[in-house]
């Protein structure tokens, strides 16, 4: 399924997941990772990157990427090395297009370093502007960093009925139906735009049922395809739903859409999406709706 899977890396151990991933993804269908370090030609506000940070930048990357081809070699997965220059989610984003990439996996501080790194900020870039499938694995203490131990068996498909939904629904059956996994199809009526309390009951009921549609449509694809799919309609605030919710059921992954090109960086970042990359303890795949 994913022939060809890119994973960026830095150095840095917020990767190990990722590249964990990486590789466990590759495996699945015989692909290859390409192991790819971007080394920043330009200072956070556009200066010019000094020469000494240079020097200490290139080595790195080229350690990085030789670290992942020797996880890589050890798991049997063909590997592919890159060490380029530039604005890093440009040059992501363009490597995707010259070598036909599947699939993105790339790791992720989380939410306090996003605010305020480079990493946070160059996933959140790639996962708008990507033409491809985007895996985030974010580090915490229980992060799978050991591609033989990484396994995905369920995935959690949040669905609102938007166009951006059913896109990462169908990228997400797809990749259950090729792994066998189970599905989770969940809807989250949002308190944050109604007061749910003091609402009528007829609002609540309509909310319910345009939740309860978004769902069934995704359940007869899950269905369709033989796949064993559990649906269900929550209540409060969608990003700590699903997150609560694909903790409760031990998810190993979570199939989400973005708003795409179309998003200006502050409204990518007040998504929904973008918190739950930002705080999931669990990978997740966005799927850009312009795709």
């Amino acid at each position: 399924m994913y022939e060809t899977v890119l994973v960026p890396v830095d150095g840095s151990p917020e990767a190990d997941g990722a590249v964990a991933h990486a590789i466990a993804l590759a495996r699945v269908d015989g692909g290859t990772v390409h192991a790819f370090s971007v080394i920043e030609s330009e200072g956070e506000l556009g200066t010019e990157r000094p020469e000494a940070a240079y020097r200490f930048s290139e080595p790195r990357g080229r350690q990085a990427t030789a670290q992942v081809a020797d996880l890589a070699g050890d798991a049997g997965v063909d590997v592919v090395r890159h060490v380029r220059e530039g604005i890093p989610y440009q040059e992501i984003t363009a490597y995707v297009d010259e070598f036909d990439v599947d699939l993105i996996v790339m790791g992720t501080r989380g939410a306090a370093a996003a605010d305020r790194t480079r990493l946070g900020s160059t996933a959140e870039r790639v996962i708008t502007f990507a033409d491809v499938p985007v895996v985030t694995v974010r580090l915490t203490e229980d992060a799978i960093t050991d591609a033989e131990h990484v396994s995905i068996e369920r995935i959690v498909v949040p669905t609102d009925g938007s166009d951006a939904a059913e896109r990462a629904a169908e990228v997400g059956l797809d990749l259950a139906e090729f792994v066998d996994a189970r599905v989770d199809v969940v809807y989250v009526v949002d308190r944050t735009i109604y007061d749910l309390e003091d609402a009528p009951r007829s609002i609540i009921g309509l909310l319910r049922e345009g939740g309860r549609n978004a769902i069934e449509a995704v359940e007869r694809d899950a269905r369709d395809r033989g796949l064993t799919v559990r649906t269900e309609v929550l209540r409060g605030v969608p990003e700590t739903e699903l997150r609560a919710y694909a903790d409760g059921v031990d998810a190993d992954l979570l199939a989400m859409g973005t708003r795409g090109r179309g998003a200006t960086g502050d409204r990518l970042l007040g998504s929904t999406t973008a918190r739950v990359v930002r705080r999931a303890d669990r990978p997740v795949l966005t799927v850009n709706s312009s795709r």
